[in-house]
């Protein structure tokens, strides 16, 4: 893991489209910006993990599943 300190104001570049930016300091919080391409994926560490977990359980779904989902969105 590399480790960099950086001042408000002051950002890292990372490859030749990506730009984290110190926004704000406040006590022992620090506001990022991000400057990255459109569909360049970007999650707080707990959204990439929740998505991460559904995409497992998802991908352990049987045809039957999808089944009874379909049956059931019909219904409504």
């Amino acid at each position: 893991m590399l480790v960099l300190t950086r001042k408000l104001g002051e950002s890292i570049a990372i490859d030749d489209n990506i730009k984290i930016v110190v926004v704000q300091i406040k006590g022992k919080q620090v506001r990022l910006g991000i400057k990255a391409p459109k569909e360049t994926k970007i999650h707080r560490e707990e959204v990439y993990q929740a998505i991460q977990e559904q995409n497992q359980i998802a991908a352990k779904s049987t045809l039957e599943d999808v089944s009874n989902l379909t049956k059931d969105l019909q219904k409504k």
